[in-house]
């Protein structure tokens, strides 16, 4: 208990500037309008009565939990899926999902505003994408009675070290959760190592590898790239970070040298950058031309992608692929989606948040890691002179997604253990 009032007394202290960080407007930041009370607990009754709940709190969370919910509907369409996002591009990303799911923001860790969530929308049962852990939220789970069971977990060996100094708040946590299904067994001997018992632990496999686009992503991709110029080169860098535009671009001033007709598809990953990248592109010297534009395609050299959800479009239309957050320490973004259409992989080598993914797909030559923009400007100078060796690496990228297929049944036959 003591923790617990530790913990709700820092929170209530921290509010403002908790508030501030997530309502503070940024240049190109959407807001959340008039539905910010969403964050308070005060949302809509549900139009059907106790939903699953789903929790994905951002976009990348989202888009793991879509073939999910996909499969559980294909299943069981009767049942309710009502999914949480914490922010506004994931509520965006949920929207594609039209009427299989009803979407809510998350109620903030206020034990009131839990209370009142779970009170106007009375789940059946709580499903939370990947280790995304509260103790209020779990708290007032465990006094419903209300099962929680965590999907796709990981847990990395510096995390579980870090838990383990604060033990006790870690035990009341795993106190109030049903079922924890893992991605590895190495996590799950970790959560067992902090408490959890084992019958509360399966391995499930990582949900991510069951991603899928369907044929009108390549139909679009297709008609993007004719727009753009079947014949020319084309690379993609996908959800970029600041301090690593600069460098694919001087990549990209590399590769134009000797092949004065490639292209650059620069997605930036947060859409309060587009107008900032936008400027860069063109301080730089670049001809650039934008998602949002109808210009003239064939003689630009950047085209930015300054929309959301239209990534796996762009990379479709792309001969190579470089997944962003990984020239700077991000830890990198999802490697599967470039792979998961037979694309070659680039990436530099910050890429912990996706570190088993990245050892499979580097093992089976599927992935280049490429250090700076030098090495990344000749790797893709040597790719677009070896076409050959372009499509052996983008199959067997493939190859690895379509090995690792399966978490979402696995995954669904431990949650229909709970209703």
């Amino acid at each position: 208990m003591i923790y617990r009032f530790i913990y709700n007394l820092l929170i209530h202290l921290l509010s403002p500037l908790l508030l501030g960080l997530l309502y503070w407007p940024k240049q190109g930041k959407t807001g959340f309008g008039a539905r910010w009370t969403e964050h308070l607990g005060l949302v809509p009754v549900p139009r059907q009565q106790n939903p699953v709940w789903l929790h994905a709190v951002s976009v990348g969370e989202m888009v793991a939990a879509t073939p999910l919910i996909k499969a559980i509907k294909a299943e069981h369409p009767e049942l309710p899926i009502l999914v949480t996002t914490t922010t506004r591009t994931g509520a965006d990303q949920a929207a594609k999902l039209g009427e299989l799911i009803e979407h809510r923001y998350a109620p903030l860790d206020f034990p009131w505003a839990v209370a009142l969530f779970l009170l106007r929308i009375n789940p059946r049962v709580l499903l939370i994408m990947e280790t995304e852990l509260w103790p209020n939220w779990l708290a007032a789970c465990g006094r419903k009675q209300l099962p929680v069971m965590v999907l796709n977990a990981r847990l990395s060996a510096r995390s579980a070290e870090r838990y383990k100094r604060f033990h006790g708040i870690f035990r009341l946590l795993l106190a109030n959760i049903s079922h924890i299904a893992c991605q590895h067994r190495d996590d799950a001997d970790r959560f067992a190592d902090l408490g959890l018992s084992r019958d509360k632990l399966s391995v499930t496999g990582s949900i991510k590898f069951d991603i899928d686009y369907d044929d009108e992503v390549r139909r679009q991709g297709k008609a993007l790239r004719e727009q753009l110029g079947a014949q020319r080169p084309v690379w993609i860098a996908a959800s970029t970070h600041e301090g690593e535009d600069e460098q694919l671009l001087a990549a990209h001033r590399g590769l134009l040298q000797s092949h004065p007709q490639a292209l650059l598809i620069l997605v930036p990953r947060h859409p309060q950058r587009f107008e900032q990248v936008a400027e860069l592109i063109t301080q730089q010297g670049f001809s650039l031309s934008r998602r949002t534009d109808s210009n003239e395609l064939h003689n630009i050299q950047v085209y930015l992608g300054d929309t959301m959800g239209e990534l796996p479009v762009m990379l479709s239309a792309a001969d190579v692929a470089f997944v962003g957050g990984s020239l700077i320490e991000r830890g990198g973004h999802n490697l599967l989606e470039p792979a998961v259409l037979g694309k070659p992989i680039l990436s530099g080598p910050s890429v912990f948040n996706f570190n088993d993914i990245y050892q499979q797909l580097n093992s089976n030559d599927g992935l280049i890691t490429v250090g700076d923009c030098h090495s990344l400007a000749t790797t893709l100078e040597n790719l677009f002179e070896d076409s050959e060796r372009c499509i052996r690496i983008g199959t067997n990228a493939k190859s690895v997604v379509e090995r690792n297929r399966g978490a979402i049944a696995e995954s669904i036959n431990k949650i229909m253990r709970f209703f």
